[in-house]
C-alpha cells in the first residue's frame, strides 16, 4: 500500500475509534495511483476475468500502471464508471442457484481501495457479536462463541434465522443513509452507489441492478457488515434486548445468524419484531428456513417428557449443532459436519479425481490431494466433529483408488498394492485442528 494512504488509514481507524460520532469529510484523495497499484498488487491470481476477458496476469508492470493512473484521473473528473460485473451462477446445496458477479481487474482494483477506506473507518466501531469478514475473526471464533453462550448462559431457544436472497435485496437508499452515519464525502458516496448500479452481463445483455450488491465483488462483505451493523446489529443490542426479561444474544456471520434466548415467548417476540425491523429496510426472513427450536440443558428432558426421541438441531456455517452429554452424563453442545455440506465435498472430491486422473501425474495428484485434505480437516476439524472428518477421508481414499485405477485401460493395482503406495506415500490422516470446548 502507498506509505502515504497507509499512515493515513491507520489515522482515520484511530479516529473512528475514539470519536465514534465523527464523520468524515474528505475521502477521494485517497485514492492515488500509488495506493491503487499496490492494490492491484494485493490481488490473487488465477481468478476468472470481467467482462473484459482480462485476468490480473493479463497485465504488466508498466501497462497497468498506466491504467490505474488514468483512472485515478477519471475519478477526478467523475468520469470513471464501473463496468458491469460478469454473471456466473454456482449451484447451491438445495439444487438452487447463486449467482456470483465477476468485476473487471480494474473495478476490482478500486474496490479493493474503497474496502479498506470502510474497514479503517467502520471497523473499529462495529459490534463483538459481527464475525464475518473481519480481521482478527472467523468462522471458528463464531462457533466458538455459540458454544459458550449455550454453554454458559441460560439458554433454552435458539431463533435459526435466514435473510432471504440477503445481497440481491439490498436496498440502494437505505445503504446510502448507512454509509452517511460516518461519511460525508459526497462523490466516495457517488462512486459507491455507481458499483452498487453497475449492471450484470448476462450473455452479452445487460441487466440493471436497482437493489443488491453482488456476490463476488471485493466491496460486497464491507457493505453487507455496514447494512447489518445499522439493521440487524445496533438495533437488537440497544433496543431489542431492552425490552426482555430473561437473557438473549445475536451471533452473526455476515448474513447468517442465530440468537439464543432464555424465555419461548420471547424468543417469538423477538422473531415478529425481526421480520417488522428487516421488511423497513427491504428485507424479509425465509420462512422455509427460519424457525425457533427448544435447545439447551433443558431441551432433552422437555423433548422426553413430550414423548419425543431427542431435540432438534440447528445448521450454522456448514456444521450440524446438536444437544448431547459428557461421559458423566453432564449436558453438552455438539457438532458434526452437514451432511449436506459433506455429501457435496465428497461429490467435489470425485469431480477433481475424474478430471485430473489423465492429466497429471500421480505425484502431482498427490500432492494436490495432500493441500485438500489438510484444507477441509483446517475447517470441519473442530472438537467433537472426528467422526465428520474421517468420513470425508475414507471416502477418499476410496475414490482415489478408484480413479487412479482408471488412468489407463489396464488396471493399474489391486486394493493392496494400493494400501502399500498410501503407507509409503502418506496422505494426511484426519486431525482436529481447533478447539472450541472448555476454552472459555
Amino acid at each position: 500500500m502507498g506509505t502515504n494512504t497507509a499512515t493515513k488509514l491507520i489515522l482515520i481507524a484511530r479516529i473512528a475509534e475514539e470519536r465514534p460520532a465523527e464523520k468524515f469529510i474528505s475521502l477521494m484523495h485517497l485514492l492515488n495511483a500509488e495506493y491503487l497499484f499496490a492494490c492491484f498488487k494485493e490481488l490473487k491470481k488465477g481468478k476468472a476475468a470481467g467482462i473484459d476477458g482480462k485476468t490480473v496476469e493479463s497485465y504488466t508492470e508498466e501497462k497497468i500502471k498506466q491504467i490505474l493512473e488514468q483512472t485515478v484521473m477519471d475519478i477526478k473528473q467523475k468520469k470513471y464508471h464501473p463496468r458491469p460485473v460478469r454473471r456466473v451462477d454456482i449451484a447451491k446445496d438445495n439444487g438452487k442457484t447463486r449467482t456470483l458477479g465477476i468485476p473487471t481487474v480494474v473495478d476490482k482494483v478500486v474496490q479493493l481501495a474503497m474496502t479498506k477506506i470502510l474497514e479503517a473507518i467502520y471497523e473499529p466501531n462495529f459490534l463483538d457479536v459481527s464475525y464475518g469478514y473481519r480481521p482478527g475473526k472467523d468462522a471458528h471464533t463464531c462457533l466458538k462463541s455459540i458454544n459458550h453462550m449455550i454453554m454458559q448462559k441460560k439458554v433454552n431457544w435458539i431463533i435459526d434465522a435466514d435473510i432471504k436472497g440477503f445481497f440481491d435485496n439490498i436496498d440502494h437508499t437505505w445503504m446510502i443513509k448507512c454509509l452517511e452515519q460516518r461519511i460525508k464525502d459526497p462523490n466516495f458516496k457517488s462512486l459507491i452507489l455507481r458499483f452498487l448500479k453497475a449492471g450484470i452481463m448476462n450473455d452479452n445483455l445487460k441487466e440493471e441492478t436497482g437493489k443488491g450488491t453482488p456476490q463476488g465483488g471485493i466491496i460486497s462483505p464491507v457493505l453487507a457488515n455496514i447494512y447489518l451493523h445499522y439493521v440487524l446489529d445496533i438495533w437488537f443490542e440497544k433496543q431489542e434486548k431492552k425490552k426482555m426479561t430473561g437473557y438473549t444474544q445475536l451471533t452473526r456471520y455476515a448474513d447468517d445468524f442465530i440468537i439464543g434466548v432464555q424465555h419461548q415467548a420471547e424468543a417469538k417476540q423477538i422473531l415478529t419484531d425481526l421480520e417488522e425491523r428487516l421488511k423497513k429496510f427491504g428485507l424479509e426472513l425465509s420462512l422455509e428456513k427460519t424457525k425457533i427450536i427448544e435447545f439447551g440443558r433443558f431441551a432433552k428432558e422437555n423433548q422426553t417428557r413430550k414423548g419425543r426421541r431427542k431435540p432438534e438441531t440447528f445448521h450454522f456455517l456448514g456444521f450440524t449443532h446438536y444437544c448431547s452429554t459428557t461421559q458423566d452424563g453432564r449436558f453438552m453442545v455438539k457438532v458434526e459436519t452437514n451432511s449436506k455440506r459433506l455429501d457435496k465435498a465428497i461429490v467435489g472430491m470425485k469431480t477433481w479425481l475424474k478430471n485430473v486422473r489423465n492429466q497429471k501425474q500421480l505425484k502431482e495428484i498427490w500432492l494436490a490431494l495432500k493441500v485438500k485434505l489438510q484444507g477441509h480437516y483446517n475447517y470441519y476439524g473442530v472438537s467433537g466433529n472426528l467422526e465428520g472428518i474421517k468420513q470425508y477421508y475414507e471416502q477418499t481414499r476410496k475414490l482415489l483408488f478408484k480413479w487412479t485405477n482408471r488412468r489407463s485401460q489396464k488396471k493399474s493395482w489391486d486394493w493392496e498394492i494400493f494400501e502399500k503406495h498410501i503407507s509409503d506415500y502418506p496422505i494426511p490422516k484426519p486431525k482436529l485442528t481447533y478447539a472450541i470446548y472448555h476454552t472459555w
